[in-house]
């Protein structure tokens, strides 16, 4: 009996006619739009305009691929810089290797930076995006896919991802989809993220603090399970212990936000009112003062007519006085 699993593709690029692009660039690609659009949407409703988000994304993307790399890099510099090792493939970024904790540090800083530019708070605009990322990275795991990596213990179990490269060195294989179980925790991130915005009406960055808390609890548990090569410190991954750290870091600011800075930003964006559709904001202003100039006409129209009144009135008095 022939045992159910995950195939992984033949290979790890696609082709749109004649033009080759890679699984992993793709999914961050896909990613990167989701996490935008999403952003967009809520960052309106909050009271911003449209595009906002997307001109912030300019800065924040750049600096987050760069981020994401280098934290890897460094991490396992043994891939590159070790012997028999290239360092030039410490630059191929297609070939997959992106650090989430320098992605969204480095990402960070770009924001804070497009957010420096447009005059908006970095806090409401992390809120805003938050779930978005969530997405993106729950989209952008299925690149390890492609790439037959990140994967954990060998299992048979009917969902284990088959591994046929043995370009790392493990045998082909069935393996725990470690890829698969990060996606869709970051998909449950992502949901519990927006419930907890509406219920509790998050604001000044708790929504992305609670992110941050979410994703840590899941990584720490999946990262346990990966097999790949990694630093350990007292039988820890590297990785957990970063996720143990931002994790702390994460629930305190909840904590220290609530207390200092309750409830939610009254204004997201300068310039723009709350409720204010991004491109209708002027039209409902010129309605406005329409309606205001035809009030004020029809007033003095009624004052005229009482003035008239008044004035007939008068003359009534007038001429009885005579008679009698």
């Amino acid at each position: 009996m022939e045992l159910a699993y995950i195939p992984s593709p033949s290979s790890g690029v696609l082709y749109l006619g004649p033009v080759p692009l890679r699984g992993y660039a793709f999914c961050i690609i896909i990613g990167v739009f989701v996490a935008v659009w999403l952003g967009n949407k809520r960052w309106v409703a909050r009271g911003g305009r449209a595009g906002t988000v997307a001109d912030i994304a300019v800065w924040a993307v750049p600096f987050g691929l760069v981020g994401g790399r280098l934290y890897h890099v460094i991490t396992d510099y043994q891939l590159y810089f070790s012997e028999g090792r290239d360092w030039v493939d410490a630059f191929k970024i297609w070939e997959g290797g992106l650090g989430i904790w320098g992605a969204i540090a480095f990402g960070a800083l770009g924001a804070w930076i497009g957010c420096r530019r447009r005059g908006v708070p970095m806090p409401a605009y992390a809120d805003a995006v938050a779930p978005g990322i969530a997405l993106a990275q729950a989209i952008g795991r299925w690149g390890n896919w492609f790439n037959q990596e990140l994967y954990g213990r060998a299992t048979d179990l009917p969902w284990a991802v088959e591994i046929t490269s043995s370009a790392d060195g493990r045998e082909p294989g069935t393996y725990h989809p470690t890829f698969l179980y990060e996606s869709l925790w970051c998909v449950g991130v992502a949901l519990l993220v927006i419930w907890a915005d509406r219920r509790f009406r998050l604001g000044h960055g708790r929504a992305f603090a609670l992110y941050v808390a979410a994703y840590c609890t899941g990584r720490f548990w999946i990262e346990y399970m990966r097999v790949d090569e990694a630093h350990e410190i007292l039988g820890l991954r590297l990785n957990n212990w970063t996720s143990i750290l931002v994790f702390l870091l994460a629930v305190l600011y909840i904590v220290l936000s609530a207390r200092k800075r309750p409830g939610r930003e009254d204004v997201v964006e300068p310039g723009v009112s709350d409720g204010d559709a991004a491109s209708g904001g002027e039209a409902d202003g010129a309605d406005e003062a329409g309606e205001g100039v035809e009030k004020d006409e029809a007033e003095a129209s009624d004052g005229k007519k009482e003035a008239d009144g008044a004035g007939q009135d008068s003359k009534d008095g007038a001429g009885s006085a005579k008679k009698n």
